[in-house]
């Protein structure tokens, strides 16, 4: 197995595991109809506490699924869509069997 598939591998047991929460999904569903929010936005969207968003979003950021920008005290959250793409690419290899 060379550097860049296990690389890869990693990427998709990190992205798979992320997205495999009702409470990250509705995260991610979120940002794609909004194109960015804040950790405000997901207590309000979940209600679940803070620390608990907090907990969720740096998931989805470890995985490489979203990316974080600061704008004064905000962080916003956007979709990382070349690896959406990437997580895509993976599965679209099963339907070509």
């Amino acid at each position: 197995m060379t550097t860049e598939t296990l690389t890869d591998t990693r990427f998709i047991e990190k992205a798979m595991a992320a997205v495999a929460d009702p409470y990250r999904m509705s995260i991610l569903q979120e940002i794609l109809e909004k194109g960015a929010i804040r950790c405000c936005d997901v207590v309000s969207l979940t209600g679940l506490a803070q620390p608990t968003c907090s907990h969720h979003i740096k998931l989805l950021s470890d995985s490489e699924l979203i990316e974080s920008r600061k704008e004064g005290r905000n962080n916003f959250f956007t979709l990382n869509k070349e690896n959406f793409k990437k997580l895509g690419d993976y599965f679209d290899q099963f339907s070509s069997v």
